[in-house]
């Protein structure tokens, strides 16, 4: 049973919505969602997030819409969107893609001195 989440974790700006819609559109993804998920990140490399289409929706996943696009989350990134917003730009110097900004995940990233690899690098990043 797919549970509806009260509030808005993740809202989608009209470029973002524009663009999973098209992307549905032209690949014949009728039916699809947009899952978004804590990808694996390195250590110091701060938390990266996931997204990809598909129409499995697990029993644990958290399902709403935003700007009419349905977006499914599991329970362990919840979390950590928390008020993010997704935006899809297109910056003629990087490329176009999709970009998660999260306020959560930022406040629960490494602080400087904390990592485990032992290494150099630093965390704030």
């Amino acid at each position: 049973m797919l549970k509806e989440l009260d509030l808005q974790t993740i809202t989608l700006t009209p470029a973002a919505s524009e663009a999973v819609n098209s992307i549905m559109v032209e690949r014949k993804l009728e039916g699809y969602a947009l899952r978004v998920y804590l990808a694996e990140s390195g250590c110091c490399s701060g938390l990266n997030f996931g997204m990809a289409l598909e129409n499995n929706v697990h029993a644990d996943d958290r399902t709403f819409e935003a700007e009419g696009v349905k977006v499914v989350v599991d329970p362990v990134s919840l979390g950590y969107l928390q008020g993010a917003k997704i935006d899809f730009v297109n910056d003629p110097v990087r490329g176009a893609g999709f970009m998660v900004d999260s306020p959560t995940a930022r406040s629960q990233e490494h602080t400087e001195g904390s990592c485990a690899c032992g290494g150099s690098c630093s965390c704030n990043s």
